[in-house]
């Protein structure tokens, strides 16, 4: 018996075909118009607020690959080496390049955004950005970022490198989370690195440093941190301590702002203020259970 004829996967090969030679077809006549087409404008695009790039930049890059652009066949411009030689640029994160039918060659670059800059312990300046890698500094624009000076021993081969200390990776770490914060972004000025290899942050409200000691548990130091800005300081004044350790897990260690002894803060006082922390943060997450209990129940 002969087996019936699949006519509805005959249509769709068929289709396919056509759909197929077409593409084909619109390609060849897009290769021959290109080939017909010259450059007729060059746009480039730099989002952002930093000029860490200027115009003239990247002019000079494509200059320099290529030579010049505008009234050269499309054909005979390498967009690829292009993107490669934008890319090769310390500040470019990443960069785009494409010419359109009109004979206009866009541009469209993406800047490195430092977060923290570094100061090491040979007088090495360079900024590290948000995907943790070293970058320089650039002549052209100062980025406002987070500053971290004192005892640290990261190199910098002048390069985009990746971090090799655990300090920098403390410090990046630390400054990610501060900018995060608009609190903590407008009050920390500064980071330190003091010779037992701790992290000290500088503010810019009030007289005195703060320990953080490493870049373990961040969230938890800040909230400790925070309810002892709150509750202690305001009682106390913001002169009142030279040094504000936050770098134990459950307890704030003082040193008093006189030219006596360094002796622990009311520590009494300052475990209080934390207990009523963690307190209110059980208070909180029983009455989030209650709420949640109470919408099922109805």
């Amino acid at each position: 018996m002969l087996k019936r004829i699949n006519w509805k996967a005959i249509l769709f090969g068929f289709i396919w075909l056509v759909s197929l030679s077409g593409l084909v077809v619109l390609m060849s006549f897009v290769n021959a118009k290109k080939n017909e087409v010259r450059c007729t404008d060059l746009k480039v695009l730099i989002p952002g607020s930093g000029n860490l790039v200027e115009r003239t930049e990247v002019d000079k890059i494509l200059l320099e690959n290529q030579g010049p652009l505008v009234g050269r066949l499309l054909e005979k411009i390498n967009i690829q080496q292009l993107e490669k030689a934008l890319r090769s640029n310390p500040f470019i994160e990443n960069a785009r390049v494409y010419a359109d039918m009109n004979g206009v060659i866009s541009v469209q670059v993406s800047q490195r955004v430092p977060v923290l800059r570094i100061l090491n312990y040979t007088n090495q300046d360079f900024y590290i950005d948000k995907n943790g890698l070293k970058m320089p500094v650039s002549p052209n624009f100062t980025v406002p970022v987070l500053v971290a000076n004192g005892s640290i021993m990261e190199d910098f081969s002048g390069k985009v490198d990746t971090l090799k200390t655990k300090i920098a990776r403390g410090l990046f770490a630390t400054a990610v989370f501060i900018e995060k914060d608009s609190l903590w972004n407008s009050q920390i000025e500064q980071l330190y690195v003091n010779d037992k290899k701790e992290i000290e942050m500088i503010p810019r409200v009030g007289n005195h440093r703060i320990i953080l000691g490493d870049a373990d548990s961040l969230e938890n130091k800040f909230r400790n941190l925070m309810a002892f800005y709150k509750k202690a300081l305001p009682k106390v004044g913001w002169d009142a301590y030279k040094t504000i350790s936050i770098k134990y897990a459950d307890q704030i260690v003082c040193v008093k702002n006189t030219a006596a002894d360094s002796a622990r803060m009311d520590s009494m006082a300052a475990n209080i203020i934390i207990d009523q922390l963690k307190k209110a943060n059980a208070a909180d997450s029983l009455n989030e259970k209650k709420d949640s209990t109470s919408n099922i129940t109805h």
